[in-house]
């Protein structure tokens, strides 16, 4: 027994010594492994070395020691002005009240015409008149005879047009397929207009800058001018009624207060309910950004389909509107009908507000939807609207029944409204229109001609506006229009108040944008406009597209972006408010922009002036960038030497800034800008109207850089060209460019780059190209790197700002650089990054020689936020170095060599994850500037805990995956529905006064070394780390994704409790309490931690 005791300690004793043993190995082979070090020096001199080697291949090929020469040899003739943005703000307002007055005497005109014409024309039954229908025009028989209102009606593209086929010398007639298109009355009226014709021409001759003018009737015809060829839609239906447009409704109807109550009772299933739906959505179709509304769903008891609405009105904008629509869409039917509760809540709101000052203080109605009425309730009536009749009561009958049909019929015309009877789906539309010709009334009889201008919006009606969607700015695909009522002024009529229709003109916002010359306002500048409503009209930032697989579509909310969520670091909306007033004024704000789609996050400190446009809703808001934006140098050059050099084959300038106004006369439309200034400048074209301060400039600049040409020949025809420096490139402020090719079209990798499908490195009406932008930012003379990724092709940009000084101010005076393949870059670095095997490593501590191309090591060339411009891995170029590595990313956020910029994008679009009482929008109007207020205190809190890189909270349940229209994140294969919502995601930025950083991170049975190196001269770090240790598993990867704000006040307590208690306020409360808002941070807070 002994013996095998002995035996088996022995076997443990050997096993033990082998455990040991190999524990020992273990130990070795892991410090083995933590002491492979990566030479600090070896790559510093790498750093170095390709330093100037860039430096050199950037300097040689762009020219730009030559440029910056140039203006060194010419600042003793220039003069640096300080732009006045107070004076500026105003010229350029006056400018618009000018543009836009025109357009409202035009529609005066159109107006005064279309009343004189009715008043001298008696109404004939039997009249037979042919007009130009739209639909028809130039549709011939089987027999080859044009059909019945459909005679041939010339067309001709036009560029004033967007080059749409139309007739400039007659308009045409649309007609919705639900009317009757030779009904007497239709035919009348039409008869009546044909008076506008001569106007329309007029109107257009003294103001060749209008775009489409119309009449709309109130039997429904259209007449447009100039005429033009109308495409139905896949079905063959004209579904266009312009008595539902927007310019309509509002030139037609005062502001108004409504309350629409639908009956819910069991009496109303089925398509009775159907049909009520309908008509809700038609009524609150037919209300703008100036009315106010709220919805009560009635059986034996009264219910508010918005409870947060309880008792108010909200303003009718786009969001609450569709708030409206949703909640709609899921009454059910139950109970029994009790009509008396609900028309007294509809009067106890309507009156307060009236009483308050609050809604829009005009007209107020309420909608009765039902299938009848048990009785009249002239109680109610007595008590709460005779005898005054404030309210008008309108009344629709739903259903085939007329069982109450005199009851409903009582109310509404004993209370100043109007009875409808709604039998199917089909009389929906032209029933509800009704009420507004009564609600006009009143504006008829008195002759109120008040002009309306109505918010921004996309045409969707015309022929190729999906074609502009790809080929216009997104902020300027917009328009507005100026529309007028137009009445009956026969005195055996006039005190019935008819509504004739009313008359109108587009103005696309692109045009009235061109009045803020965009030189004058810099690389980060810009104009903007707004409603008085606080909405966006015109604004680089806004973009009402997205994208709906491989289509652009219009956003549901894309014009009802407030000016907070772009300008969303007004955090006290000290700018909003004094816009929305309409208040001349400026003031400074430090802003995180951020260009690149979002990607490269910029620290700016901008100067805002802003004034009102007279006669007009609008509010008018301009930006200078401090420091080089708000200076401009001016030289002066004679026209005979400007000319010789502006006719250069490598110059260009910018095609959609306005050099010289082409668009007035006809003939001249045929010229480029580039032609027109040419032409103006040689004499032949003196009647054009020029920006002669613009020519000047570019002059100048033209013959400034003029030697950069034959610099740039030169090289190509002495020196061979290194392969791989495919274009040098250059631009001024005054929009000038000069473009040299040293590869061919065939060689070229880079094919799209300065083409002028390129609009992101082009001057455009809406901004400076990137490479511009990016370089002005940064050192001039020290050359800026990027990467870009342009579907799969991959090349880099290097760009550096030229200056020039005069009396010790110094100015911008443009942008200077050169684009390489990959390839060359590829070639010089990795001909650097590696030393050969007879180094002397005598006096070097770790791995020598020491190569990038060792399977051991992974070396990357990182721009300054953070995106590879070079990595062994080519598709890793262009991506964000802390997708690739999650690990030495975050050590280099940790010791504060990379910081994050935390940003926020209000415009985005998410999937559709969330039931929409959930999701729906809570910036509910009137109340928005108390949410505007938790929503920048939330955005705040979150920034705060962002930028102390908190890891979990960007993976927690308060932010979840986003699709924003900045961000693109991996192709989805099942394509799911998109909703506007708001979204934060982080940039980031390197701190060069940290050049170099290295340390090793523990990732469990591995340690790994990284080394970073600043490249000098230069915006790039170069990263090698080890290749063998994988820190995925403990680090996972830092994305640039954005991430869905869920907003949680529903959560709140005490005060909070209720989720609508931000709606409950005064309708004119625009801020909540100081204590409120710490305690709505502090619980917030907490929420997120």
């Amino acid at each position: 027994m002994s013996g095998l005791q002995s035996s088996r300690m022995k076997c443990r004793t050997a096993g033990m010594r082998n455990i040991l043993m190999i524990l020992v190995f273990l130990c070795l082979w892991i410090t083995a492994r933590a002491q492979t070090k990566i030479p600090p020096e070896t790559v510093q001199q790498w750093a170095s070395v390709f330093s100037v080697q860039l430096r050199e291949l950037t300097t040689k090929y762009s020219g730009s020691l030559l440029l910056q020469k140039k203006l060194k040899d010419v600042e003793s003739i220039i003069k640096i002005v300080e732009l006045e943005g107070v004076d500026l703000v105003k010229d350029y307002s006056d400018e618009i009240e000018r543009m836009l007055g025109s357009k409202m005497k035009s529609v005066k005109r159109l107006a005064e015409s279309a009343e004189d014409a009715d008043l001298y024309h008696e109404f004939n039954a039997t009249l037979q008149f042919d007009y130009y229908n739209s639909m028809l025009i130039n549709t011939m028989d089987e027999d080859g005879n044009y059909v019945e209102l459909g005679s041939e009606f010339l067309l001709e593209e036009n560029e004033h047009f967007n080059n749409l086929a139309v007739n400039t010398q007659q308009s045409n007639i649309q007609v919705p397929t639900n009317v009757y298109n030779k009904d007497p009355n239709i035919l009348n009226a039409i008869y009546n207009s044909e008076a506008l014709n001569d106007v329309f021409i007029n109107n257009f001759q003294k103001d060749p800058t209008l775009t489409w003018q119309y009449f709309g009737s109130s039997t429904g015809f259209f007449r447009i001018y100039p005429g033009i060829k109308w495409t139905p839609d896949s079905n063959g239906v004209a579904a266009f009624d312009c008595r539902n447009r927007n310019w309509y409704i509002q030139a037609a109807t005062s502001p108004k207060d409504i309350i629409i109550m639908v009956d819910i009772s069991g009496s109303m299933k089925g398509l009775k309910m159907t049909i009520a739906k309908h008509t809700i959505n038609t009524i609150l179709d037919t209300l703008g950004e100036n009315d106010f509304v709220n919805v009560i769903a009635y059986t034996d008891y009264v219910r508010y389909v918005e409870p947060c609405f309880k008792g108010t009105l909200v303003q009718a904008d786009l969001d609450n509107r569709e708030h409206f629509k949703l909640l709609v869409e899921e009454l059910h039917v139950k109970g029994e009908a009790k009509l008396k509760n609900a028309m007294k809540e509809s009067f106890k709101i309507l009156n307060e507000a009236r009483a308050n000052g609050q809604g829009s203080m005009c007209n107020q109605a309420i909608m009765l939807i039902t299938d009848g009425a048990m009785e009249d309730f002239e109680s109610v009536f007595e008590e709460f609207n005779w005898p005054e009749r404030r309210v008008r009561v309108f009344t629709y009958l739903i259903g085939r029944e007329m069982t109450f049909a005199q009851n409903t019929k009582w109310i509404a015309c004993n209370n100043k409204g109007y009875y409808t009877h709604i039998s199917t789906l089909a009389d929906v539309q032209e029933n509800v229109m009704e009420y507004l010709h009564v609600l006009s009334r009143p504006m008829v009889i008195n002759h109120d001609h008040d002009i309306i201008w109505t918010e921004a919006y996309m045409d969707t009606v015309l022929p190729n506006t999906k074609e502009l969607f790809t080929t216009k700015a997104q902020s300027l695909l917009l328009m507005t229009s100026v529309a007028m009522p137009v009445f009956s002024k026969k005195k055996e009529t006039l005190s019935h108040g008819i509504l004739l229709g009313v008359v109108g003109s587009d103005i696309p916002l692109m045009e009235v944008m061109k009045l803020a010359p965009r030189y004058m306002l810099g690389a980060h500048g810009y104009a903007f406009l707004i409603t008085n409503n606080g909405y966006i009209l015109a604004h680089p930032d806004l973009r009402p597209l997205y994208k709906d697989g491989k289509k652009l579509k219009p956003k549901p909310n894309y014009n009802s972006v407030d000016l907070s969520e772009v300008e969303w670091e007004d955090t006290d909306e000290k700018l909003r408010t004094a816009m929305v007033k309409g208040q001349t004024g400026a003031l400074t704000l430090n802003i995180r922009a951020s260009v690149d789609k979002g990607k490269r996050p910029l620290y700016l400190v901008n100067d805002y002036f802003h004034t009102n446009i007279d006669e007009t809703p609008f509010s008018f808001g301009m930006v200078l960038t401090k420091g080089h934006g708000s200076r401009i140098f001016m030289g002066n050059v004679s026209v005979e030497e400007g000319l010789h050099d502006l006719t250069s084959p490598d110059l260009f300038i910018a095609s959609e800034w306005t050099y010289c106004e082409t668009d007035i006369d006809p003939a001249h439309r045929k010229y480029t800008q580039l032609q027109a200034a040419i032409r103006y400048l040689l004499g032949k074209e003196p009647d054009l109207e020029c920006d002669e301060v613009l020519l000047q400039q570019t002059l100048f600049d033209a013959v400034v850089t003029a030697p950069l040409e034959a610099y740039w020949n030169a090289l190509m025809l002495n020196d061979r060209v290194e392969p791989g420096i495919e274009t040098a490139f250059l631009g001024t402020r005054a929009g000038l460019m000069r473009i040299m090719r040293y590869a061919g079209v065939e060689t070229r990798v880079a094919k799209k780059f300065l083409t002028p499908t390129d609009k992101d490195n082009l001057f455009t009406i809406d901004h400076f190209p990137l490479w511009y932008r990016l370089a002005v930012e940064n050192t001039p003379g020290s050359f800026y790197y990027y990467p870009t990724n342009d579907k799969g092709v991959k090349y880099v940009v290097a760009t550096t700002s030229v200056t020039v000084s005069s009396e010790g101010q110094t100015a911008m005076a443009g942008a200077i650089g050169v684009q390489m393949s990959l390839d060359l870059l590829e070639k010089r670095f990795w001909a650097i990054a590696k030393q050969p095997s007879d180094t002397d490593c005598s006096n070097i501590e770790g791995v020598c020689p020491l190569s990038c191309e060792s399977i051991d090591l992974s070396c990357y060339l990182v721009d300054n936020n953070g995106f590879i411009v070079l990595s062994k891995e080519r598709n890793e170029v262009g991506r964000f170095f802390g997708e690739v590595d999650g690990s030495v990313m975050a050590s280099l956020i940790r010791m504060e060599m990379f910081k994050k910029v935390s940003l926020f994008d209000y415009q985005a679009m998410c999937k559709n994850s969330h039931h929409h009482a959930s999701s729906a929008r809570p910036l509910l109007s009137p109340f928005y500037g108390i949410v505007a207020v938790i929503r920048w205190l939330f955005s705040n809190a979150l920034m705060f805990l962002l930028d102390f890189n908190l890891c979990g909270l960007w993976h927690s349940d308060y932010l979840v995956d986003a699709k924003a229209g900045y961000h693109t994140s991996h192709k989805q294969k099942k394509v799911e529905a998109l909703q506007p919502c708001d979204t934060a995601y982080p940039g980031f930025m390197y701190d060069p006064s940290i050049r170099e950083a290295n340390s090793i991170i523990k990732c469990g049975r591995c340690q790994k070394m990284f080394v970073v190196q600043q490249v000098p001269d230069s915006n790039l770090v170069l990263v090698v780390t080890q290749a063998d240790c994988d820190c995925s598993r403990q680090y996972g990867p830092i994305l640039l994704e954005p991430k869905e704000i869920k907003y949680i006040l529903h959560l709140l307590n005490n005060n909070y409790t209720d989720p609508c208690w931000i709606q409950k306020g005064s309708l004119t409360a625009r801020r909540t309490s100081f204590d409120s808002v710490w305690k709505i941070l502090f619980v917030l807070t907490l929420y997120v931690l």
